[in-house]
């Protein structure tokens, strides 16, 4: 590995893998993801300007490294089975029988101000662990990281249908398990 790969690893190795980590969900595959990003950054060290910092530029890499990866998953992995779409929280268990909450909504208040707070971060991070694999990495891609649908449905190998009503249950799943600490039983 050149020097310039070293020292970049060791000034931002570890916010790197921390970040791919939260997102892949698999050790091996965050270190895998910040590898292929340094060598995709060596090897278009020349186009960087410079006008981002050096950890924003190789996070901005590593998170093409990180849908390249989840491409190539979905290439060896079925699609989302029925199971998966089943383990997460269906509306039966969110409303009762007469219509109204089985579980009071937590306020949300103003979701960019609470999404910075770390215990929302460490909840969240909580729940996307507790949903299915494939179903944490739609949500990541979608909700978290904005990526056009189109995109998500090619990465993940599903049908634009198919990705609004998973999104719908990821959503709903979600939903339940932070208003309950993270801690909802139906996702184990």
């Amino acid at each position: 590995m050149s020097q310039q790969a070293l020292l970049w690893l060791e000034e931002h190795g570890d916010m790197l893998y921390a970040y791919a980590l939260r997102r892949l969900g698999d050790a091996h595959q965050a270190e895998e993801a910040v590898q292929n990003t340094l060598l995709a950054a060596l090897e278009n060290a020349s186009g960087y300007a410079g006008r981002a910092s050096v950890s924003t530029w190789l996070v901005g890499i590593l998170k093409y490294k990180i849908i390249d990866q989840i491409r190539e998953q979905r290439r060896w992995h079925a699609p989302i089975s029925q199971d998966e779409i089943e383990q997460s929280v269906g509306e039966d268990d969110l409303f009762s029988a007469d219509g109204h909450w089985a579980h009071e909504p937590v306020e949300w208040s103003d979701p960019a101000q609470l999404l910075d707070r770390k215990q929302l971060q460490q909840r969240l991070e909580r729940c996307l662990a507790r949903l299915p694999r494939r179903m944490a990495q739609l949500i990541w891609l979608r909700q978290l990281q904005d990526e056009p649908a189109e995109l998500v449905c090619q990465s993940l190998g599903i049908s634009q249908a198919n990705l609004y009503q998973l999104l719908l249950r990821a959503r709903q799943t979600l939903r339940v398990c932070l208003s309950e600490g993270g801690q909802h039983a139906h996702l184990s």
